[in-house]
């Protein structure tokens, strides 16, 4: 027979050790993600770019003013998904994994800029780094967008995480869609870059809201 002071005394501390520390992640996710959209807004907004014409990566070509803001905001984004995914019950492995390869994904957005314009095809010619870029780009949102899914058809979560990822995911899918179908159909354009805009701040906003109420949680 087991006995209590041996094994007992040890599970309680390392699970609410564990809790603790995925509370921790879950704060510093909340704030990695709101330093992040701060700098990358304020480059976009700032930036000399063509405004709700242009894509939000514009920011951050090479010689720009705002450029280091754009990428040190990417980056903190990409820190927010990371720790997000660290601060998710171990349960949900698809929903932490794709958050894993958005977080990483992101990371490589902000390290390897386009060029100017950001062409992508088919209407435009880009380059090399012009389509790694767009292509992780649209890679890390696709797997935020996914991950939402996730969480919302799990049940190894808490209610309010459940319900801000389902909501959440009712409208970006929808809207992750059209711009995908616009920038093949319409290509670079206001209809583009307004839809780009609102996507990325369903993400942010998402992510920033997920992160605090994990962060908050009891256990």
């Amino acid at each position: 027979m087991a006995e209590p002071g041996r094994f007992g005394t040890a599970t309680a501390p390392a699970t609410s050790g564990v809790g603790v520390a995925r509370r921790v992640a879950g704060s510093a996710s909340a704030g990695c993600a709101l330093a992040g959209a701060v700098a990358v807004t304020v480059a976009v907004v700032a930036g000399p770019g063509p405004g709700l014409t242009g894509y939000v990566s514009e920011a951050g070509i090479a010689g720009s003013g705002h450029a280091t803001t754009y990428r040190i905001g990417v980056f903190a984004l990409a820190g927010a998904l990371l720790l997000l995914a660290a601060a998710l019950p171990p349960a949900v492995r698809v929903a932490a994994a794709l958050l894993t390869a958005s977080g990483l994904f992101a990371a490589l957005s902000g390290a390897v800029t386009c060029t100017a314009g950001c062409p992508l095809p088919p209407f435009e010619r880009p380059t090399v780094a012009d389509l790694v870029h767009g292509g992780a780009s649209v890679a890390a949102t696709a797997a935020v967008v996914l991950a939402m899914v996730a969480l919302a058809a799990s049940d190894q979560t808490g209610h309010a995480v459940r319900r801000l990822a389902g909501a959440t995911a009712a409208l970006a899918l929808p809207l992750s869609a059209a711009v995908g179908l616009a920038m093949l159909i319409i290509g670079r354009g206001a209809v583009v870059g307004v839809l780009e805009r609102v996507v990325l701040a369903l993400a942010v906003l998402w992510g920033l809201t997920t992160a605090t109420a994990l962060a908050l949680a009891r256990r």
